[in-house]
């Protein structure tokens, strides 16, 4: 009787450490979920902080557009020396985008959208020197021979006026403080800009200016 009283008294020792044992495990798991859960989602927002600071994508969309058009610009400028003058005060406007994106301002997203936008535009209802590039692009694939290269170079000045478009669109719209009054800002940075190109063609070409007209009365070639 003894023995047997001794045994279930070992037994029960047994039983209650083990359920101690079993009661400081779970506590201990239970703490490291916690502190793991705290740990990771404590870095979330962090990480994400950081990778929204870190992801320029639109700015270097917008880099790689202007930089292109920048250099047709000297292209052009360097084929015909009466537009070099012209062509130097334009390039300004896109490096104002540059800079100004970089700095995550609504402005440079504004000025690209305005410049690359008009120039655009301009080239597809108020001119024909896309459309010509086109037929000498294709003329080009046709016959293997290159012909007027002045007039082809308008297909990547387009694309890379486009591609400003794109990342300055996109730019904005990452901005966490938009408002309604952007849209005036807007206008207004599309009044000044197209009045500085107004003012560049009147002092250094003013044989473009006819182009205005034409912008309120588009039309496909």
């Amino acid at each position: 009787m003894i023995t047997l009283a001794a045994g279930r008294l070992h037994i029960t020792n047994f039983d209650a450490e083990f359920a101690g044992d079993a009661a400081r495990w779970a506590e201990c798991w239970k703490t490291v979920g916690a502190e793991g859960t705290y740990r990771w989602v404590g870095a979330y927002p962090l990480v994400m902080k950081s990778a929204s600071r870190e992801s320029n994508a639109p700015q270097w969309l917008i880099l790689v557009g202007a930089f292109f058009f920048i250099v047709v610009l000297g292209v052009s400028a360097y084929w015909e020396a009466d537009i070099r003058w012209l062509h130097f005060f334009q390039a300004w406007m896109y490096l104002a985008t540059i800079v100004l994106s970089f700095r995550r301002s609504r402005w440079g997203y504004f000025i690209g959208i305005s410049a690359a936008g008009l120039w655009d535009y301009t080239n597809i209802f108020a001119t024909t020197f896309l459309y010509n590039g086109l037929q000498r692009f294709a003329e080009w694939i046709q016959t293997g021979h290159l012909q007027r290269p002045d007039l082809i170079i308008a297909i990547p000045a387009w694309l890379s006026n486009f591609a400003v478009i794109v990342g300055c669109v996109w730019g904005y719209l990452r901005l966490r403080d938009k408002s309604w009054s952007d849209a005036a800002k807007l206008v207004l940075t599309f009044a000044l800009t197209t009045a500085f190109f107004a003012l560049d063609m009147y002092l250094f070409q003013p044989r473009y200016l006819g182009i205005f007209p034409r912008l309120l009365h588009p039309r496909l070639p």
